[in-house]
This record gives structure tokens, C-alpha cells and sequence, in this order.
């Protein structure tokens, strides 16, 4: 399964693309772009939709190529983290650019979400 959404529609969606991939009975979400208000959206979907599969039981979202994160995405990560956890899954960033993990260090984000260095590292 993989599928993406948010190009060439001519709105600021356009400048998130997500990625949806099951690997094993984990569901990887990756977001590729700049994650805001206007549009996180998109990732909420991809990731509400990666919670409701009934085989998987890890929900990873690889951050490699999102290169910009504001509040709305951080708080969009965090009730996926909540929703996670209540489903009985567990979800897990990989790959924070900089940018992105400083984001998560300012909030103290960093310290209730499993941060990996990258997707290799979760899928081991």
C-alpha cells in the first residue's frame, strides 16, 4: 500500500506531500515538506487512517524529508500519539531534521515521544 496526496492542486497543501506505507505490522507515514497550518490536514488524515488498520500495531512517522514543523503539526503528532496509544499502538518519529527537532526540544515534545535516527533504526 502506498499512496500520497497534496501535489498540484494549487493550494498551500501543495507544499506537503504524505506517503503512506505498511511495513510488517507497522503503518510508515512520512510527511515531506512543510508541515502548518495550512497543511496539516493531510497528515491528520494519512494518520487517523494509518491508526484505524487493525493489523498493524505501530504507527512510525518518518520525518527524513519534513523540513519545517510549527505548533499545529506538533500538535497534530501529539493527539496521534494520544489516539496511538489508546488503540493499544505505539507510534515512533524517525529521522527529525534539525529544524524540526528543535521544534520538539523548545516544547519539551522531545521528551514524551520515541525519537529514533532514522527509519532503519525503527524497522530493525
Amino acid at each position: 500500500m502506498q499512496s500520497s496526496a497534496g501535489e498540484g492542486t494549487g493550494t498551500p497543501a501543495d507544499r506537503l506531500t504524505v506517503a503512506v506505507r505498511v511495513h510488517g505490522r507497522s503503518v510508515v507515514v512520512s510527511p515531506a515538506g512543510e508541515l502548518d497550518h495550512d497543511s496539516v490536514g493531510l497528515l491528520h488524515e494519512r494518520l487517523v487512517d494509518a491508526l484505524s488498520r487493525p493489523d498493524s500495531d505501530r504507527l512510525v512517522v518518518d520525518c527524513r524529508d519534513l523540513w519545517f514543523c510549527d505548533s499545529t503539526g506538533l500538535n497534530t503528532l501529539l493527539a496521534a500519539r494520544r489516539d496511538a496509544e489508546q488503540a493499544g499502538a505505539a507510534l515512533v518519529l524517525a529521522g527529525l531534521q534539525p529544524a524540526v527537532a528543535r521544534v520538539f526540544e523548545i516544547t519539551g515534545a522531545d521528551t514524551v515521544f520515541d525519537i529514533r535516527p532514522d527509519l532503519d533504526a525503527v524497522l530493525r
